[in-house]
């Protein structure tokens, strides 16, 4: 390849590279948040492969960022690939680089997202996604920490870390066999598992409270205080959507914010609840037990889909007794037409 120019990845690449990585901590004084610090303080010490998963949103990147920051790769890249924007050749070329004419539009020579991430990591996010060619030639090149680009014969070495994340459950691919079971156990070597918001509501304040200062530091504008009203909102809210979810609305919640104080009518409608309204706290962190009454069943219709009978089992009362509730509260519209 000599006299041919060498770029790092091929133009329109979803991988960025970063050299010396600082990453934030994972914020939380609860258990789970502690919990997962210190697995991440564990792996970070060794050089084995790692597998995170967990749901969307909840952090699998910020948690590969931090073991690449803690371990001895820290001043090397950190090489971050979406699998879910690629496919097929296109991806073996991206992962493993190609030599000019390798293919047509092969004009110059690329060192693949494998290479350049050499003496640092590589970060596969939503690794379920690879087609299983690729799988194969991944496992490969983990096994012998070389790769061989597109359009060459000869390997090439390349001293780089491996880290994978999904939210899909890989052992139920590997039984129907649309994931290799040699590379899932090549992967998961150290396993680590990232809760959802849901399961760490403790953590929802400081989470809130540090996107906040970030926020207004983005936008130039003076610090914002959340108030004990929106706090509870927050910490009430099921977070389908995790951290990611967290933090987009609490920039929402900041641009129509207009004084110094967050309150509950300057976050998204979904997160107030259906009526685009929150319980009144009437101390802290109390409401009226009224209130409280009709968010408990909103919440679970929510959760059954307007499932009336489901709702009622879940809530372990009579059919006939909650459907006065619902009516009481003004909930109808939530029900099922079926289950009314």
């Amino acid at each position: 390849m000599q006299g041919h120019r060498l770029s790092v990845v091929s133009a329109n690449s979803p991988a960025s590279v970063h050299a010396g990585t600082v990453a934030p901590p994972i914020l939380g004084e609860g258990e789970a948040a502690r919990k997962m610090r210190a697995l991440i303080e564990a792996v970070a010490r060794h050089e084995c492969t790692v597998l995170i998963q967990g749901e969307s949103g909840s952090g699998k990147e910020l948690a590969a960022r931090q073991v690449h920051a803690l371990s001895r790769r820290a001043r090397g890249p950190f090489v971050p690939v979406d699998c879910t924007t690629l496919g097929g050749t296109l991806f073996e070329s991206q992962l493993f680089g190609h030599v000019r004419g390798a293919f047509t539009g092969a004009q110059s020579s690329t060192l693949g997202f494998f290479r350049a991430a050499d003496g640092g990591t590589l970060f596969l996010d939503e690794i379920g996604e690879l087609d299983p060619p690729v799988q194969a030639k991944l496992l490969r090149c983990i096994q012998e920490r070389a790769v061989v680009p597109v359009g060459q014969t000869a390997p090439v070495r390349a001293d780089v870390r491996v880290i994978a994340a999904t939210h899909r459950d890989l052992r139920g691919m590997v039984r129907r066999g649309t994931f290799r079971e040699d590379l899932f156990y090549r992967l998961n070597v150290a396993g680590l598992l990232v809760p959802p918001l849901r399961q760490r509501r403790e953590d929802i304040p400081q989470l809130v409270r540090g996107a906040v200062d970030e926020f207004c530091r983005l936008y130039g504008r003076e610090p914002v205080r959340v108030s004990a009203a929106a706090m509870a909102v927050l910490r009430a809210h099921d977070w389908p959507g995790n951290v990611r979810e967290l933090m987009n609305a609490v920039e929402h919640a900041l641009v129509f914010c207009r004084g110094e104080v967050l309150e509950p009518a300057d976050l998204p409608a979904e997160v107030c609840g259906a009526a685009g309204s929150s319980p009144r706290l009437v101390a802290d962190g109390i409401v009226p037990l009224r209130e409280a009454e009709r968010e408990l069943i909103r919440r679970t219709l929510q959760h059954t889909n307007g499932n009336q009978s489901r709702a009622a089992a879940l809530l372990d009362v009579e059919r006939h007794r909650l459907r006065r509730r619902i009516v009481r509260y003004g909930l109808e519209d939530m029900l099922r037409p079926n289950t009314h």
